[in-house]
């Protein structure tokens, strides 16, 4: 059985998570915040700024790592590319008939939704097994999202706001906190 350690990206490879997963951390927060009732507004900015910071701390992480990325193998960053364009596509299409039916109000599920298919072929790609888990966790919140929508008056943003960002912060901190640390990643190590 792996260890944890090794179910998260370790070098450069890492701190590019981290900041993948702060940045569209803070993009649900703040998607979150377009119809939340009074009371998460400010859980909400404060998970806009947890997300801001856990980015710029992936930022200085990949800075500090030594190795390549993942990525910059052609064969991975041709895959990547056909994923997340797959992905662009699809969301875009669906999003654009949303609007254009007056659902927009579910455009939110429909990317909640996407965003979390979309990690089980980049775990694979990348190497990256954590993908996986939140992927699932990510369908979960677009389920949530459409049950809540449908049987309460609450915004469909507010649940994917608040699930996704959630998510992303938590695989965030816990890829700049496992991922790493036994792969003699410097970055990863506690200073004396």
């Amino acid at each position: 059985m792996p260890k944890l350690s090794q179910s998260f990206p370790s070098g450069r490879d890492r701190g590019v998570t981290v900041v993948v997963e702060g940045f569209f951390a803070f993009v649900w927060f703040g998607w979150g915040l377009a119809a939340p009732p009074p009371w998460l507004t400010i859980p909400f900015a404060v998970g806009v700024v947890l997300g801001a910071l856990l980015a710029v701390t992936g930022v200085v992480a990949a800075w500090r790592s030594t190795g390549r990325l993942s990525a910059s193998d052609p064969a991975v960053r041709r895959r990547y590319g056909i994923i997340v364009g797959l992905e662009f596509g699809l969301l875009g299409a669906g999003a654009a008939a949303l609007g254009a039916t007056g659902l927009y109000q579910w455009i939110p599920v429909w990317v909640c939704f996407g965003v979390g298919v979309h990690f089980f072929p980049l775990a694979t790609t990348l190497q990256n097994p954590s993908l996986r888990p939140l992927g699932v966790l990510l369908v979960a919140v677009a389920a949530a999202a459409l049950a809540a929508g449908l049987a309460t008056a609450v915004a469909p943003s507010t649940v994917t706001g608040a699930g996704a960002g959630l998510c992303l912060l938590a695989f965030g901190f816990a890829t700049l906190l496992i991922g790493g640390r036994e792969h003699g990643d410097p970055a990863a190590r506690r200073r004396p």
